[in-house]
């Protein structure tokens, strides 16, 4: 139960960079988010990538996976929406 209980929050807490991915888009901007913060956190996940494909922990390599491809999303949005000089 409890492992199971990990599994859905491990596939479901990743998806709520959707929100944040939408709302970029929507405004059209990412001034008010740090590309700093984000290259850092995309950064540490990169860094954690070969642990958590290591892992013979299934809830950690899914969360590992699924949390690196949709913060990707996140970091080119920021990027992507950045305002220009």
């Amino acid at each position: 139960m409890i492992e199971t209980l990990g599994m859905m929050a491990a596939i479901v807490l990743p998806f709520w960079n959707i929100p944040l991915i939408l709302k970029i888009r929507q405004r059209g901007s990412s001034a008010d988010i740090s590309p700093y913060w984000a290259l850092g956190v995309f950064g540490c996940l990169t860094l954690m990538i070969p642990c958590g494909l290591k892992s013979p922990d299934p809830i950690f390599h899914i969360y590992t996976i699924i949390n690196y491809i949709l913060f990707s999303l996140v970091v080119f949005h920021v990027i992507w929406y950045r305002p220009r000089p």
